[in-house]
């Protein structure tokens, strides 16, 4: 095919701005298939702005229509894994937002069928993946350069959220319309990029309070302590409640340190030698000398790199790498079956502190269903109000 058409289902802030990259010549190889969407002001608006564009008020009518090849769902949560089977299974290919589920067990339903279409192309917008900071960070970890991973920490609490947000939409910070809180909605991406460059933990154990400082029935406030298997630990944390916010992430290895700072910074200090030979060859002298600020450089050296955010370049990047990926085969930066990673972590969160104890991955997931199920049917009955 000469022109990838994506049909967009979706045309809320994010079918919007893909709609206006595809209309604006930013994506090379793609253009506007068909816009979906079940709001009438949307069918009104697309037809003023895109009136050339075909319109859909039912997303299977549009993946019938034979106006598109591929599909992106710009819809809430619960219905990516839906919309994605669907796409497939009429040899569309499908293109994942971010969280690729609410739930391990829909996303792997999702998964197990796109295996049976390996001729498709399965992708999903974790776009940080394509920002050159976090790849420089993946690189040097990939190749040992800080060598054997001891300890993570992230601390992204630069999601404020003040309680109008949340008083737009009914559906906002809900059970069962959204799925959760700042887990599901603000930081899959980190919880994503977290996975990606360190491993996927082995068990996680989570505070995590529910309508701590806004007025929802999801989760506004998180802290999980995240065990490796190997000896190495991590902490995550994050909220919505921190009108200044910190975006920080460190990683420290047997071989030197990276820090992360407001996703624009990175530090790479490299040890000269591993930690555990300098412990055992320094002299207490030389100990003394560290202790009291002395020169360090016979120990690491410093690096240090900044990097410029682009507005809309992510975004970008990943829609032109999935129209590669279907037009010429190049690999997919972010497969869509890594989408399961992210909202593993997110579950874990949610059932340690459901259940008040560590949990091990893979973990039950009919539980965490039948977990997830009790907090929709409580919101039914005791919705939250203001």
């Amino acid at each position: 095919m000469e022109k990838v058409r994506l049909g967009i289902v979706g045309l809320g802030a994010q079918g919007g701005l893909y709609a206006g990259f595809l209309a604006d010549g930013k994506v090379e190889n793609m253009v506007i298939g068909a816009i979906c969407d079940i709001d009438p002001a949307k069918k009104d608006w697309a037809a003023e702005k895109y009136p050339d564009v075909p319109f859909y008020e039912n997303y299977r009518d549009m993946l019938d229509s034979g106006d598109v090849d591929a599909v992106v769902t710009c819809v809430p949560h619960y219905l990516h894994p839906e919309i994605g089977v669907e796409a497939l299974m009429r040899e569309i290919h499908a293109l994942v937002e971010k969280p690729a589920g609410v739930y391990t067990k829909q996303v792997r339903e999702l998964n197990d069928y796109a295996a049976k279409k390996p001729h498709l192309t399965f992708g999903i917008v974790f776009n940080q993946r394509t920002n050159p900071l976090y790849q420089k960070v993946k690189e040097i970890i990939d190749n040992g350069e800080i060598g054997q991973i001891r300890r993570t920490n992230w601390m992204i609490t630069t999601w404020w959220r003040p309680q109008g947000y949340y008083d737009s939409s009914a559906w906002r910070a809900t059970w069962g319309e959204e799925g959760g809180g700042v887990l599901v909605n603000q930081a899959p991406h980190q919880l994503d990029l977290l996975q990606w460059i360190c491993g996927m933990p082995e068990k996680v154990y989570s505070n995590v309070k529910y309508g701590y400082q806004r007025n929802i029935a999801v989760e506004d406030e998180v802290t999980a302590l995240l065990d490796y298997g190997n000896g190495a630990t991590g902490v995550f944390i994050t909220c919505t409640h921190d009108v200044i916010g910190t975006d920080r992430f460190e990683i420290l290895g047997d071989k030197g340190k990276i820090v992360v700072d407001d996703s624009r910074k990175v530090t790479i200090k490299r040890l000269l030698k591993p930690e555990s030979e300098l412990s055992d060859s320094m002299s207490m002298q030389d100990v003394m000398k560290i202790f009291m600020g002395g020169n360090q450089s016979d120990i690491y050296t410093e690096e240090v790199l900044e990097f410029e955010s682009v507005w809309g370049a992510q975004h970008i990047a990943v829609l032109e790498n999935f129209t590669a990926a279907i037009v010429e085969g190049t690999p997919l930066l972010a497969p869509g079956s890594d989408g399961i990673h992210g909202v593993t972590l997110a579950n874990a969160i949610h059932l340690s502190s459901w259940l008040d104890k560590e949990i091990e991955i893979p973990f039950d997931e009919e539980l965490y269903l039948a977990e997830l199920n009790k907090r929709i049917d409580e919101e039914k009955t005791t919705p939250v109000t203001s």
